[in-house]
């Protein structure tokens, strides 16, 4: 569905005419992702519709949320890469701030965003109508998606589109930032009552559920002193929340502390497996996009996939793709910190045998790729920030692995696909050329960091993954929680998250699974860095930056910008058929 259509159309009701899910009482996770039958009008078949806009490209590829919130902001940066990813400019626009209304990145997430309003909304129309026995849960969750997009909408782009789902001749509103935020925070506080408590009433992770809104919340409180007063110079963080005589920062440590005090979650010593293939119910994944490649859309590998090299290959069936690395400004505040079990994780063989990625040498080929018949050898490359020279299996010319004379996958020097006479020796430095454009030439394609923080699926297609997107994580809120400790003036206390993070993440075996170090204390910059240490490429580094009152400042092939730039343009295709709607400040 194109987004003229939703706010052109008399009747926001109706879903796109490509996907047609079954009717069903029991909204399990294969339903959230599999087209199973014909009956598109059925409640659960419109709830699994407004669930499925979440994992159908919008917070799982990196062209989408994902380009809005890491591409601008000092973790990621996707510049042209010799023949590769010029795309008229639109991958640059984001790190270089030059984009505008008819950028198509910004078209596009306009789009799809609002597809999920109009999906939620048929949802709430279609289960209001019902007389299903889960009529009650399955409103909650709508409800609960409607204000997640609208809420993710509203940070973008300032403004969000919205029907009365139970009027066909109700006029289109354009809510704003400033006043809705509050009535979001009452709409989903509302719902807690009527929405299940995670595993119970059949729900999972990839569901809406009770803690899926407390996290939402938490999200919300912290960010509405930005969403109050945009282009504001400082925000107060520290007003009194909407409906009590508590603050913004109390609401945001009250929400927080119902997920971390929850027995339901706790914290991972393994931080790479929050995004790990088998990551799938995870003990700090509270609300998740849920995936699976025979799934419809075959999932999306594409955080993994936008950073590694077309000769890393985890299997003759997969390859990346070379395109997105970290600006040296956020490689160096890890400086002092390359021991953080966040940093780097090596990998070990079931035989004992250590990745090292430090030279020739082989691993077992015992691994096989799921679903591979006959079994393909798995590679596991390391997880983390990888620099320097990289190795790891080539391909013969019979697209195999080589192999050694005992039957192992034999590990050699790698070089960049695309320039074979440029090592694959990933730099931190990018010097461009032409220092405010981030364009490489085809003998520098190998320049940047590369962040393999999720893990790269070894089935075949390029880009599909098994990897749950974490969309609400354990992790996250603790940071969160930090955060509004620190707004309060309780450093102590925000200082124990933070550390709380650092020493319940311990290295691999290789390192004797040493726990990570504790810091002796904390100001604002120590804690703005230790936030990304937790949370980077997860879709959360620009609203963080806005409230650190870091975004305008200039990095990399960044300048200096205007604080109109905090949010993004309406796209200019919806203004030329929507006059009603009103272009953004600056833009």
């Amino acid at each position: 569905m194109k987004t003229y259509q939703l706010l052109k159309t008399k009747n926001i009701i109706f879903l796109v005419t490509a996907l047609i899910f079954t009717s069903c009482t029991k909204l399990d996770e294969k339903v959230l992702d599999e087209v199973l039958g014909n009956n598109a009008q059925s409640p659960a078949g419109a709830l699994a519709a407004a669930y499925d806009r979440l994992g159908d490209g919008t917070f799982v590829d990196h062209g989408a949320v994902f380009s809005l919130q890491e591409y601008t902001t000092d973790e990621a940066i996707l510049a042209t890469r010799g023949s590769d990813w010029g795309d008229g400019g639109k991958w640059r626009s984001m790190h270089e701030f030059t984009w505008a209304s008819d950028n198509p990145i910004v078209t596009d997430n306009w789009n799809m965003l609002t597809n999920g309003i109009t999906r939620s909304l048929t949802a709430i129309k279609q289960v209001t109508e019902s007389s299903i026995p889960q009529r009650t849960l399955f409103l909650a969750e709508a409800k609960g998606l409607l204000a997640f997009y609208t809420y993710t909408t509203l940070d973008l782009f300032g403004q969000a589109p919205y029907r009365d789902p139970m009027d066909e001749k109700a006029p289109l509103e354009m809510k704003q930032a400033a006043t809705e935020i509050d009535n979001l925070i009452l709409q989903v506080e509302a719902l807690i009552p009527d929405l299940a408590t995670l595993g119970q009433q059949s729900t999972h992770n990839g569901r809406f559920t009770k803690e899926a809104a407390y996290g939402l919340l938490a999200n919300m409180y912290l960010n509405r002193a930005v969403f109050k007063d945009r282009y504001a110079a400082s925000f107060n963080f520290n007003e009194k929340s909407v409906n009590t005589s508590e603050t913004d920062m109390d609401k945001v440590i009250s929400y927080t502390s119902l997920l971390i005090n929850s027995s339901k979650f706790s914290l991972l010593s393994n931080y790479f497996d929050n995004f790990a293939i088998k990551n799938s119910g995870g003990s700090e994944l509270i609300f998740v996009v849920t995936q699976k490649i025979d799934y419809i859309h075959n999932g999306s590998n594409s955080f993994a996939y936008v950073c590694v090299e077309r000769n890393q290959k985890p299997s003759p069936l997969n390859r990346g793709t070379n395109a997105a690395c970290i600006s040296p400004e956020f490689y160096a505040s890890w400086d002092g910190n390359h021991e953080d079990p966040r940093f780097e994780r090596k990998y070990q063989y079931a035989d004992g045998t250590w990745f090292m990625n430090n030279g020739p040498g082989s691993v077992p080929a015992t691994d096989l790729v799921p679903n591979s018949s006959p079994g393909v050898p798995w590679f596991h490359f390391n997880r983390g920030i990888m620099v320097g020279q990289q190795y790891g299996p080539k391909l013969t010319s019979t697209n195999t692995f080589e192999m050694t004379s005992d039957g192992r996958i034999k590990v050699s020097e790698l070089v960049m696909e695309k320039s074979t006479s440029t090592k694959m020796d990933f730099t931190p430095a990018l010097n461009f050329s032409k220092p405010t454009q981030a364009v490489f030439a085809q003998n520098e394609i190998n320049r940047g960091a590369r962040c393999f923080k999720y893990e790269f699926d070894p089935e075949e297609g390029n880009g599909s993954s098994n990897v749950d997107i974490p969309l609400i994580r354990l992790g996250a809120i603790y940071t969160m929680r930090a955060e509004a400790y620190f707004r309060k003036g309780l450093t102590t206390e925000a200082l124990a998250d933070i550390n709380r993070l650092r020493t319940s993440r311990t290295r691999e075996a290789l390192y004797g699974n040493a726990p990570g170090v504790a810091i002796p204390s904390l100001n604002e910059a120590i804690l703005y860095k230790e936030i990304a240490f937790e949370t980077y490429w997860e879709l959360l580094r620009r609203p963080q930056m806005i409230r650190f009152g870091k975004f305008e400042q200039p990095f990399s092939a960044k300048p200096t910008t205007q604080p109109f730039r905090r949010i993004f343009p309406i796209p200019q295709a919806t203004l030329d058929v929507t006059k009603s709607i009103k272009q953004n400040q600056g833009y």
